[in-house]
């Protein structure tokens, strides 16, 4: 899922509409509709506004779980090599 469609989730399930989202940003309502549908990404200071408003985690929005999930994969990984070539090699 998209980060744009993570909040539009997020702000149609507290029941709020984009002119009041884009309000509280505050940027125009045509601006953060673009946000919503992945046509623009916001700045830093918008995302942590949005997060604040629609209480989101940054996390959950920039998919860092999933992310740290990749890395711990690429280092179990790496410990997979090593000890194989520690057994082969040494």
């Amino acid at each position: 899922m998209k980060i744009g469609e993570k909040i539009r989730n997020a702000r149609e399930d507290l029941d709020l509409s984009q002119e009041e989202v884009a309000r509280c940003i505050p940027m125009n309502q045509s601006s953060y509709s673009k946000i919503e549908r992945d046509i623009q990404e916001p700045n830093l200071e918008q995302l942590r506004k949005i997060c604040q408003i629609l209480k989101l985690n940054p996390s959950y929005l920039l998919a860092l779980g999933e992310f740290e999930d990749s890395v711990l994969l690429d280092l179990k990984f790496a410990r997979e090599v090593k000890n194989c070539y520690k057994k082969n090699f040494k």
